[in-house]
C-alpha cells in the first residue's frame, strides 16, 4: 500500500513539473519578441531574449543591402547558443579568474562556467534572460530593462540595468548600457557580443578585412585568458593595428587567433574616444567605433566551428570580428586595473557609437 502511495506520489510530482515545464515554456514564449528599428537604409532587429541584436542591414558602395552581423533565425537558437552572438554580457563581461574576488573584505564566488572561471556573467548571465522592453519607437530607439537580483551568479546586490539602442541620422547606432547598485557594491562591466562580417554575415571570413585600433597597449592573459596583470605595448608584435592593415596579416603568428584586451589610448570617462575603425574593401562598407571604456576586446571568432546561423549559413572560424568595448578583463582581481566597483547611489554608464559609410 505504501509503494502504492509512494508510486501515485511520484506520477504526481512527474506530472506537475511537466505541466510546470510547459507553463513556464508557454510563458516564455508570450514575452519574448522581436522589433525592429529603420532609418533610411540602416535597418536594426533586435530580441528582448538577452537583448540580443539580430540583424543589421546596410548597404554597400552600389545601394545592395545585407545583414552584417552574425546569428540565428529564431530566438530557440538563442536560448541554446554559446557563441553570445549578438548579446548584453553581464553582469560582468569577459572572465574572472578563480570564479571569485574580493571587495570590502568579503569573497565572493561566482559561477564557474568556464573551467574554473567565470565568463560573461556565468551561466544565466545578461545574455540568458528575458529583458522588458520600456520603450520602442520603430525610427528611433528602443530600450530594454532587467533587474538583476542579490547572489545572482553569485554577484552582490540588486542592480537596475537599462540598456537603449538608439539610431542617430540614417547611418549612426548608438548603444548606451546603464546600471544602478540598489543596495550593495558590486561590479558591473557590461558589453555588447556583436560579431560583424561587413562583406555580409554569409559571406565568409572575415581576414581580408582592414582594422585600425587606436590602442597602444594590451593586457596579456595566461593560457586561460586570464589577464597577468600586466600592461603591455604592442611596438613589434601582430597586435599593432595602430595603422589600417588586414586581419589576416600577421594571424598565424597568433595561437587561435586574436582575442585580447586593448587599452584604449586617451582617457576614459564621459567623453566618447574614436576606439577602431574596421574596413571591407569589396562592398566599400566601413564602420568606426567611439566608446568611452578603457578597453575593447578584439576577438576574431577563433572557437566557432560550423555553427548553422541565418539562412542556413555556416558560420565558421574566423567568421566574423568582435568588438566588445569594456571594463579590462578580471579587474576585481588586480588592483591596478581601472575599478568596475559600483556603489549604491552611483550609476554605470557605458556608450557606444558605430559610424556607417560605403566607399
Amino acid at each position: 500500500m505504501v509503494n502504492k502511495q509512494l508510486s501515485l506520489h511520484v506520477v504526481g510530482l512527474t506530472v506537475l513539473v511537466v505541466f510546470l515545464s510547459c507553463f513556464v515554456n508557454y510563458i516564455d514564449s508570450k514575452q519574448i519578441k522581436t522589433y525592429k528599428l529603420t532609418r533610411g537604409k540602416l535597418s536594426v532587429t533586435f530580441t528582448n531574449y538577452g537583448a540580443v541584436m539580430t540583424s543589421l542591414l546596410l548597404p554597400d558602395r552600389h545601394g545592395k543591402q545585407d545583414d552584417v552581423v552574425l546569428g540565428f533565425d529564431t530566438v530557440d537558437a538563442y536560448k541554446n547558443d554559446t557563441t553570445y552572438f549578438g548579446a548584453i554580457v553581464g553582469r560582468v563581461a569577459n572572465r574572472i579568474g578563480g570564479a571569485k574576488f574580493e571587495l570590502n573584505g568579503q569573497l565572493y564566488k561566482t559561477d564557474p562556467n568556464e573551467g574554473h572561471n567565470t565568463l560573461h556573467g556565468g551561466s544565466k548571465g545578461f545574455s540568458d534572460v528575458i529583458w522588458s522592453v520600456e520603450n520602442h519607437v520603430p525610427t528611433s530607439h528602443i530600450t530594454f530593462k532587467y533587474h538583476s537580483f542579490d547572489g545572482e551568479e553569485g554577484f552582490p546586490g540588486n542592480v537596475t540595468v537599462m540598456v537603449t539602442y538608439m539610431l542617430i541620422g540614417e547611418n549612426e547606432l548608438a548603444l548606451k548600457m546603464e546600471a544602478k547598485p540598489l543596495n550593495k557594491p558590486t561590479p558591473i562591466n557590461l558589453a555588447l557580443h556583436t560579431y560583424w562580417n561587413l562583406h555580409g554575415h554569409n559571406s565568409g571570413d572575415i581576414l581580408s578585412h582592414k582594422i585600425q585600433l587606436l590602442a597602444k597597449k594590451i593586457t596579456p592573459v595566461d593560457e586561460e585568458l586570464i589577464p597577468t596583470g600586466e600592461i603591455t605595448s604592442i611596438a613589434g608584435t601582430p597586435y599593432d593595428f595602430l595603422e589600417p592593415r588586414e586581419i589576416g596579416g600577421r594571424i598565424h603568428e597568433l595561437p587561435g587567433g586574436y582575442d585580447i584586451n586593448y587599452v584604449v589610448d586617451g582617457k576614459a570617462g564621459k567623453h566618447l574616444r574614436k576606439t577602431a575603425v574596421v574596413t571591407e574593401e569589396v562592398t566599400g562598407r566601413k564602420m568606426e567605433l567611439w566608446s568611452n571604456q578603457p578597453g575593447v576586446q578584439f576577438y576574431t571568432s577563433n572557437l566557432l566551428k560550423s555553427v548553422v546561423g541565418k539562412g542556413n549559413a555556416v558560420y565558421k572560424k574566423y567568421a566574423g570580428l568582435c568588438l566588445e568595448t569594456q571594463g579590462f578583463p578580471d579587474s576585481v582581481n588586480h588592483k591596478n586595473f581601472p575599478s568596475q566597483i559600483v556603489n549604491p547611489g552611483e550609476s554605470y554608464l557605458h556608450v557606444m557609437l558605430f559610424r556607417f559609410t560605403a566607399h
